[in-house]
């Protein structure tokens, strides 16, 4: 199964999942969430192709890292999208990640590729999603919102596989288990927590949570695949992890805090 026939089939699994728990309660739509959950899902989309024709090359330590610079970027555009400034220590966060970037692609003797390009736009995309789960979590509830975006990723998922790919799918046992847990646990339930729960917190409080996944995959990448960072890797995967923290937390360290502190007093 290629990987747009998997992301159609495990959003439409999930589409119809959500459709039979809830069933009448997703149902009509309030103003404006026709628009807003089915944008949302196209964020996600297009970052998860991004990203998935991206590890076609480079690697998935790469991948990961560059990745989790949307929580970098999740603080820029909210500026953009809610009107929410940066603090310095946003400046300084992105200043370490971009840094750490640098080291993990170029020094290593492995050149700033297509791979890594794309990875950085699926970052760009993921970041998108967060913020504006923040804005479509107010126009309709958790349900609604989950429904909507699967139920769009699916369709374009469909619609990307008839065209792009030749869909193949062999229903053994391993394939069987494999799509389930991927639409279960890793769709359904991820999904609905994710939009249920982001609206108690900011998007910035709920991207710092993400930092802990490139650790992980870089972890898995070494135990399954065998990849190594390298010394400059590990030093530029560290930077990014501590720009991305000194981002997220900025306004937990009074140094860092300068630029909300100035906004309050305006205020």
């Amino acid at each position: 199964m290629e990987f747009l026939g998997e992301c159609a089939g495990r959003r439409l699994l999930a589409a119809l999942v959500f459709l039979a728990i809830f069933g009448k309660k997703l149902f009509p739509f309030p103003d404006g969430a026709v628009r807003k959950g089915p944008l949302l899902g196209l964020y996600l989309f297009l970052g998860f192709i991004a990203q998935n024709v991206g590890l076609n090359y480079t690697t998935a330590s790469k991948s990961a890292f560059i990745t989790s610079l949307m929580v970098v970027f999740v603080p820029i555009l909210q500026y953009v999208m809610e009107k929410r400034p940066p603090t310095l220590g946003n400046i300084f966060g992105i200043g370490a990640a971009v840094a750490g970037l640098w080291l993990m692609t170029s020094p290593t003797g492995a050149d700033l590729n297509i791979g890594d390009v794309l990875t950085l736009i699926c970052a760009m995309f993921f970041a998108l999603y967060i913020v504006y789960l923040d804005v479509a979590s107010r126009a309709m509830t958790t349900p609604q919102l989950t429904f909507l975006q699967s139920a769009t990723c699916a369709v374009l998922g469909v619609v990307a596989t008839l065209g792009l790919e030749d869909f193949f799918f062999q229903p053994t046992l391993s394939v069987v288990l494999a799509v389930g847990y991927l639409t279960l646990f890793a769709t359904v339930l991820t999904t609905f927590m994710q939009t249920k729960y982001q609206k108690f917190t900011t998007p910035t409080r709920a991207a710092v949570i993400f930092t802990v996944e490139p650790v992980w995959a870089s972890l898995m990448a070494y135990v399954l695949l065998g990849e190594r960072l390298g010394t400059l890797g590990v030093v530029g995967g560290a930077l990014i992890i501590t720009g991305v923290l000194i981002s997220e937390l900025s306004d937990k360290i009074p140094f860092f805090n300068k630029g909300l502190a100035a906004e309050e007093e305006a205020s």
